[in-house]
C-alpha cells in the first residue's frame, strides 16, 4: 500500500506552502451534498419570504364616501378654484389589478357665480350684474390608472402604500333650476340686445378628467385626495345660455364646467380566492 506523501514548498511571495494530494472521493461527495442542501435552503427561504409578503388577500372592490368643494366655471367665472361650494359623494371601485380600477361615483353639490367681476364684456350684463346659485347632482363612471401598484405590499409583491393616479370617465349631470338675481326681465327695454332667459333645470353629458394621490391608511382602508375637472355639454348650469345671443356649435364649445377638490375614504371588500386557479373566481 502506497503512503500519501505531503510535500512542503517555499513560495517566493507566500512563504511555506503545504501541498497535499487530491481529497478522497468520499470527502468530495460530502461537500457536494452540503452545497446542494445549502442551495435548497436558499430556495426555501426565498419561497417563505414571498409567501409571507403575500399572506394578505387581495380585494376586488372599495366602497366609501367623500367630502370636498365644487367650483363653477363658465360665463360668470374663469377661475376653476374661485367661489367653491360644499359637495359630497358616495363611491364604489372595482379593482382590475393593483394598477387599474373602474370607479363609479354619485355626487351632490352646489354651484355659485356672478357676472360682477368677470373680465369678459357681455351685452346688458355689465350694467346689470347677474348672480346665480344652483344644485348639481352627477353620476360618473371613470377609469383610474395608478403610477405604481397600490397596496400594503403584503397582498401583492411590490405594491406601494402611496401612489399618484390619473382618471378619465363619462357620466351625466343634473342641474336644478338656478336662482337668478339681476337678470333683465322680458319687458326690459334692452331686450333686443340681450334675449331674456327663463331659468330652467338642465341635464348634461359629463366628462370628468383629473388626477390625485392614494394612500393606504391601513390594510383595508384607503385615503384619496383628488382634483377633477368636469366638462359638461350644457350652457344652462348658470341659467344663462349664450350671453352674446349667438348660438354655438360643438359638444363642449362655450359650455359650462365645474371642478371638484375631494377627499374620500374607502374600505376594501370582496377578497379574492387565494386557492383558486382562475383569477376571476
Amino acid at each position: 500500500m502506497k503512503r500519501k506523501i505531503n510535500t512542503v514548498t517555499k513560495h517566493p511571495l507566500l512563504g511555506r506552502v503545504s501541498c497535499q494530494g487530491k481529497r478522497p472521493s468520499a470527502e468530495r461527495g460530502r461537500l457536494t451534498l452540503w452545497r446542494g442542501l445549502g442551495i435548497l435552503l436558499l430556495f426555501f427561504l426565498l419561497a417563505t419570504y414571498n409567501a409571507s409578503a403575500q399572506d394578505e388577500p387581495e380585494y376586488r372592490m372599495e366602497i366609501g364616501g367623500g367630502l370636498g368643494l365644487a367650483a363653477y366655471e363658465g360665463d360668470f367665472n374663469g377661475n376653476p378654484l374661485k367661489g367653491m361650494q360644499p359637495m359630497a359623494a358616495v363611491l364604489a371601485k372595482y379593482k382590475m389589478n393593483p394598477r387599474m380600477a373602474w370607479s363609479s361615483q354619485l355626487g351632490l353639490g352646489k354651484l355659485k357665480g356672478s357676472s360682477k367681476d368677470v373680465e369678459t364684456w357681455y351685452p346688458v350684463l355689465n350694467d346689470n350684474p347677474v348672480d346665480f346659485s344652483t344644485s348639481v347632482t352627477s353620476f360618473t363612471v371613470r377609469y383610474e390608472y395608478n403610477f405604481w401598484p397600490f397596496g400594503t405590499g403584503k397582498e401583492y409583491l411590490g405594491a406601494q402604500p402611496l401612489t399618484p393616479f390619473i382618471a378619465i370617465g363619462a357620466g351625466l349631470a343634473f342641474a336644478g333650476k338656478p336662482e337668478l338675481k339681476g337678470l333683465p326681465s322680458p319687458e326690459s327695454p334692452q331686450e333686443p340686445l340681450y334675449p331674456a332667459h327663463q331659468p330652467e333645470s338642465a341635464v348634461a353629458f359629463l366628462v370628468p378628467i383629473g388626477l390625485g394621490v392614494k394612500y393606504k391608511v391601513a390594510d383595508r382602508l384607503n385615503l384619496t385626495a383628488e382634483w377633477m375637472m368636469h366638462f359638461t355639454g350644457s350652457d344652462k348650469l348658470d341659467g344663462v345660455k349664450d350671453p352674446y345671443g349667438i348660438k354655438s356649435s360643438g359638444m363642449f364649445k362655450n359650455t359650462d364646467c365645474y371642478s371638484t377638490l375631494q377627499l374620500s375614504l374607502t374600505y376594501d371588500i370582496w377578497a379574492k380566492c387565494k386557492t383558486c386557479h382562475n383569477d376571476k373566481e
